[in-house]
C-alpha cells in the first residue's frame, strides 16, 4: 500500500528504519550493508531528509551517524502511517482492549531495528493473560494485516533479563490509574 504513495523502495526502508523507532540510528556504511542497495542511492535519500529538517546527524569519529528528527512537524504523522502500514494498531487495539491483566506491550526483532518484515515480534508483558484469547486474537489480526506474528509472553521481571541488550520498542502501556 504504501509502495504506491512512495515508490523509492530506498526510501521506505529508510522510513522505517528511522521513523518507526525514533532510537535508531545508522551511518551511510551500515545502512548499505543492511538494506544491500548502492550507497549512492541512500546517501541521496539521506541528504534529502537531512535538508528537509526530517533527520538529524552526529559525526561520530569519521562516521556520520542519522536518526530521525523527533521535533519535526511531520514526525509523528510519519510514525503513525508506518504503524497503519505495518498493521501494529490493528493488532494492539485488537489484543489489549481484552486481554486482562496486561501491563505493556513491545514489538522486537527486525521492526524494533527499524527493518520492514512479514514477521512482527510481539512481546505482551503480564500476569497470568489469558493464552487461549492471545491466540485467536493474534490469529484474527493476522488476517487483517496480512503478515505474521508471533508473541511470547513474560512477566517484568523476565522482559528485562531476556530483551535488556536487544531492541525493545513499547509500543502500549496500561495506563496508571
Amino acid at each position: 500500500m504504501i509502495e504506491s504513495l512512495i515508490t523509492s523502495k530506498t526510501r521506505i526502508k529508510l522510513l522505517l528504519k528511522f521513523f518507526f523507532n525514533s532510537q535508531n540510528k545508522g551511518y551511510l556504511r551500515s545502512l548499505e550493508k543492511e538494506f544491500g542497495e548502492s550507497s549512492n542511492s541512500i546517501r541521496l535519500e539521506l541528504n534529502r531528509f537531512e535538508s528537509a529538517g526530517m533527520l538529524k546527524s552526529e559525526h561520530v569519529g569519521n562516521r556520520k551517524y542519522f536518526q530521525a528528527n523527533t521535533q519535526h512537524p511531520l514526525y509523528n504523522d510519519i510514525n503513525s502511517i508506518l504503524k497503519k502500514f505495518i498493521g501494529i494498531d490493528k493488532i494492539i487495539d485488537r489484543v489489549t482492549s481484552q486481554i486482562g491483566d496486561l501491563d505493556a506491550a513491545y514489538v522486537t526483532g527486525d521492526f524494533a531495528g527499524g527493518r520492514d518484515s512479514q514477521i512482527i515480534d510481539l512481546v505482551l508483558v503480564g500476569k497470568n493473560p489469558d493464552e487461549n484469547y492471545i491466540s485467536n486474537l493474534i490469529t484474527k489480526a493476522q488476517t487483517l494485516i496480512n503478515r505474521r506474528i508471533r508473541y511470547l509472553v513474560l512477566d517484568a521481571e523476565e522482559m528485562h533479563k531476556i530483551f535488556n541488550q536487544k531492541p525493545a520498542l513499547l509500543i502500549w502501556k496500561k495506563d496508571e490509574k
